[in-house]
């Protein structure tokens, strides 16, 4: 028997929550490096120079910088990810005339992850703004961009941004990020249940029987098709938010046409390669985490 609707809801908004930690946990120091190649490409030859110069400036806490906004972040985002994406497959099911509860396609459930991540990208904005100045702030020190000696603390950022922009100052890039979160995640959902779909059609059971493995590599799989498709998006999202610490920040496409008119088209792709190693194992970590503890709490909730 399917759960009350509200008890749903909070299982669906729970699992979210489980899987965005799980997904932090396995994957910051691969997205420290990310921001770091986007923002200032020029400084680092490659993933592997970014990575160890990082620790060795820094330590190990300085590729877990921003952890705490990003824990925040993603537990944020998933939470009101996978809770509006149940509520959006209900939507795709009364446009479409379909029974409630009856199957939906690959590509409508991917057309349900899309329309969610609307709200989701509103969820995400301020948090991942905090922890991309947070993850960029020792490039912009180095590079004359702000003064040196500021505080590298979640709060000193977060009084920065009241204190310079007031509270809207938090939604700088929230444009890019809506862009980004749109085609990325129908991308994402879509690989995601296809590749179940194929899986459940090789080992003869259904996709809820397919094993860990499988599933882990599903979620790698959506987390790899969302990158390549938005990553150019990423990157310029990446830009306004963490140089708007030094002020006013141009918007989307100035930004876009400014990094291909003076560094080319291949710096939109700087820090895709520790983007790419990171995508497995944090978004397996990220969908196994959310289907095992939404399993879970179904169980309870029908007992």
């Amino acid at each position: 028997m399917a759960p009350h609707p509200i008890i749903q809801a909070i299982i669906d908004f729970s699992a979210g929550a489980v899987g965005g930690t799980a997904c932090v946990l396995s994957g910051q120091p691969f997205d420290t490096t990310k921001v770091k190649m986007q923002t200032f490409p020029s400084m680092y030859r490659s993933f592997i120079h970014c990575f160890a110069s990082t620790f060795r400036q820094e330590g190990l806490r300085g590729l877990y910088k921003g952890t705490t906004p990003a824990l925040i972040a993603n537990i944020t985002e998933n939470a009101v990810l996978f809770l509006s994406y149940g509520l959006c497959q209900d939507a795709v099911r009364f446009v479409s005339k379909m029974d409630k509860g009856a199957d939906l396609s690959d590509i409508q459930k991917a057309s349900a992850g899309s329309l969610a991540s609307i709200f989701s990208a509103v969820a995400l904005c301020p948090t991942e703004l905090v922890k991309c100045r947070l993850q960029a702030m020792h490039e912009m020190e180095a590079t004359g961009k702000i003064a040196s000696g500021q505080r590298s603390t979640v709060w000193a950022v977060v009084k920065n941004v009241l204190k310079t922009n007031g509270p809207l100052g938090f939604y700088q890039g929230l444009t890019s990020t809506i862009v980004r979160e749109m085609p990325g995640y129908f991308c994402f959902f879509g690989a995601y249940e296809l590749c179940r779909s194929k899986f459940a059609q090789y080992m003869d059971t259904d996709k809820d029987s397919i094993g860990a493995l499988a599933l882990m590599f599903s979620g790698g799989f959506g987390g790899a098709c969302l990158w390549l498709t938005v990553y150019p998006i990423d990157c310029v999202k990446s830009r306004i938010q963490v140089y708007s610490l030094a002020g006013k920040q141009a918007g989307f496409m100035k930004t876009f046409m400014g990094i291909i008119r003076t560094e080319g088209f291949t710096a939109l792709y700087s820090g895709l390669t520790p983007t790419m190693i990171r995508t497995f194992p944090a978004n397996g970590a990220l969908f196994l985490a959310y289907e095992l503890s939404r399993k879970f709490m179904i169980e309870i909730s029908s007992s």
